[in-house]
């Protein structure tokens, strides 16, 4: 038996145009299409970006656990640039990272960690 991780999500139409509703293990999750005038639910680029971030929380909590880190909570902020021009790309993305509990240095070696992977 292969030990390859397989995430499987069903998205499906809501019967609003422009609004998606995605399953995975009895979770629901409603999108609205980024372009959506005034979206309700979070947009597919917020959804994308929010998963980059959430990544990076867990990621590093995990790492600074694993390794005796001492880090107590965290936070990152992630932005991301879609010009006029091209709406459906993203000009640039960055992240700020605010980690408590830990030394500068300590800090600097677990984003690290997370660039790396």
């Amino acid at each position: 038996m292969s030990s390859d991780k397989i995430d499987t999500i069903r998205s499906s139409s809501s019967g609003t145009i422009g609004r998606a509703v995605s399953h995975v293990r009895g979770q629901r999750l409603t999108l609205d299409s980024s372009t959506h005038p005034q979206p309700d639910a979070f947009t597919n680029s917020e959804a994308f970006l929010a998963g980059v971030s959430s990544c990076g929380v867990t990621l590093i909590e995990v790492h600074a656990r694993e390794t005796g880190v001492p880090l107590k909570r965290m936070d990152i902020t992630i932005e991301g640039v879609r010009t006029a021009a091209e709406p459906n790309r993203f000009a640039s993305v960055t992240m700020r990272f605010e980690l408590a509990g830990v030394t500068q240095g300590q800090a600097e070696d677990l984003v690290r960690t997370y660039r790396s992977r």
